[in-house]
């Protein structure tokens, strides 16, 4: 059997795996059984990217909640009724924690009646075997795959398949889950499945679905990596019109949806996660005009604090363009600076809608060029402490103004930044060393001696030579006062020879 344990550990990032570990330990301490499940199980079998922690408790979510939203964490919406709790948790991440519950219908189609049960009913009662699995999270079976409806198969065979023949009927917005679910994943429905789902159109069960779940749809979709898929299976199936009749007739704007997937590519590409719900919602809706969007969004149950975000997300965006444009901002670490703040999905937007080519080229260079070099700021401060400086307030300030002299292209080299830290901070360079004339070795001495020796026997030899010659033309040779007769027995014998031989001329 896999170790789902660790797969999930070693895909999960460290805000998230933060969550999972604090999420635990509460549920330890109050008593409940935790489990993830849904999605985040669905994504992790696979491999697609964990985008939400979707945890599951045998007990009530709420304490945990609120245990978490002290230790930094936002309850974006909580549903009292369902026991459900959506949350921004500490380090930015989404996700969501629910109780385990059955619902039972009466008769199919009417609404259903909640009860509090264990994991293995609440799975059950699900939509389709690809969210009906998950791995629990208690310290006794750590790790270990629940999947009761044989989920795993189906996703092994690429299929999405509804629990019951009653999936639709009970809940119509299924019939646009179904689709959702099968062009995100690329799946295709499976056979009797299909028979239900075409059942349901013909009995035109998609004109029952009530605006909230159609919203909740919407919200999802627009939070989809594919939602021009999502939206031509909805559009082919004659589903719009469920979501929207308004969106039905003028159609979705995937011209704007496309710049900005392409938007979502480019900011990957630069390291960053992004979550673009507000500005492809506003994309899908790009053709409507305000007053449409706004009436949209509030008869698919969006909350007036919603909506209003909606609205007021494009002037938002505009107006920090607006600053990003002005003289204040001119040096680029100014204009880092305020675009390490600005908030992600306005710099998608406006990278995806802007005409302004300066704020664009900020907007670039903040991605491409600015965080690479503020992401390597701690080797510049290594440097630092390598001349000589300790960490301090003074210390940290250096740095910074290093970092704004590398926004401006300076300092691309070792030896360049070396010599701005030396002349920003004050620390001269060591003056060089002397090298201490070294001892000449016995041997150098000897060889010294002996070159000596010869020098002296070749001046000599050189000064008979020219006696000889002076001799033979008759001139008197003079013994000049300074030169020394050797001592050494060595050249006794030469000096001798040398005496006879002129006394025989």
């Amino acid at each position: 059997m896999p170790d789902y344990m660790f797969l999930l550990e070693s895909r999960l990032s460290p805000e998230q795996r933060a969550v999972m570990l604090r999420v635990q330990e509460l549920s330890a301490a109050l008593g409940f059984n935790v489990y993830l499940t849904g999605g985040t199980v669905r994504d992790l079998v696979t491999g697609a990217s964990l985008r939400d922690l979707d945890f599951t408790v045998e007990g009530n979510p709420s304490k945990i909640a609120h245990e978490l939203e002290k230790g930094g964490a936002k309850i974006l919406h909580e549903d009292e009724k369902l026991r459900h709790v959506e949350l921004l948790f500490a380090g930015d991440c989404e996700g969501s924690i629910s109780a385990a519950r059955d619902d039972h219908y009466v008769r199919p189609g009417t609404r259903p009646e909640i009860r509090w049960s264990t994991i293995m009913e609440d799975l059950r009662r699900r939509d389709f075997s690809l969210n009906a699995i998950a791995i629990s999270l208690n310290p006794a079976s750590r790790g270990l795959l629940l999947d009761p409806t044989n989920g795993l198969s189906d996703i092994e065979r690429a299929e999405v398949r509804a629990l019951t023949i009653h999936s639709f009927t009970n809940q119509p917005v299924r019939l646009l889950r179904v689709l959702r679910y099968a062009a995100r994943m690329g799946f295709k429905i499976e056979q009797r499945t299909q028979e239900w789902f075409d059942l349901a159109i013909e009995r035109n069960l998609q004109e029952t679905i009530t605006p909230e779940d159609a919203g909740d749809e919407l919200r999802g979709l627009a939070r989809e990596e594919r939602p021009a898929v999502v939206l031509k299976a909805w559009e082919e199936h004659d589903l719009l019109d469920a979501v929207s009749p308004v969106l039905a007739k003028k159609h979705p704007s995937y011209d704007a949806i496309a710049r900005l997937m392409k938007v979502r590519e480019d900011l990957f590409t630069a390291g960053f996660r992004p979550r673009l719900a507000a500005p492809m919602l506003l994309a899908i809706l790009g053709r409507l005009k305000d007053r449409e969007v706004a009436n949209v969004l509030s008869k698919a149950g969006f909350r007036s604090a919603e909506v209003e975000a909606a609205l007021g997300f494009e002037e938002e965006a505009l107006e920090a363009q607006k600053e990003l444009l002005g003289r204040k901002l001119n040096a680029p670490v100014d204009a880092f600076r305020f675009l390490e703040k600005m908030p992600l999905d306005q710099i998608a937007y406006l990278m995806a809608e802007s005409n302004k080519s300066a704020a664009l080229s900020k907007i670039r260079a903040f991605l491409n060029k600015w965080r690479p070099i503020r992401i390597a700021l701690p080797a510049v401060a290594t440097e630092l402490e390598a001349l000589g400086m300790a960490r301090g307030p003074k210390f940290d300030a250096i740095v910074e103004q290093v970092f704004a002299m590398q926004l401006t292209g300076r300092g691309k080299t070792k030896e360049e930044r070396e010599k701005i830290l030396r002349k920003v901070s004050g620390i001269k360079e060591q003056p060089k060393k002397k090298e201490k004339e070294k001892k000449p070795s016995k041997g150098t001495d000897k060889a010294r001696a002996a070159a000596a020796m010869g020098d002296a026997a070749h001046k000599k030899h050189a000064a008979a030579k020219a006696e000889a010659k002076q001799a033979a033309k008759g001139k008197p040779v003079h013994a000049k006062p300074h030169a020394k007769r050797t001592a050494h027995s060595s050249h006794g014998k030469g000096a001798s020879a040398g005496k006879k031989s002129h006394g025989r001329r």
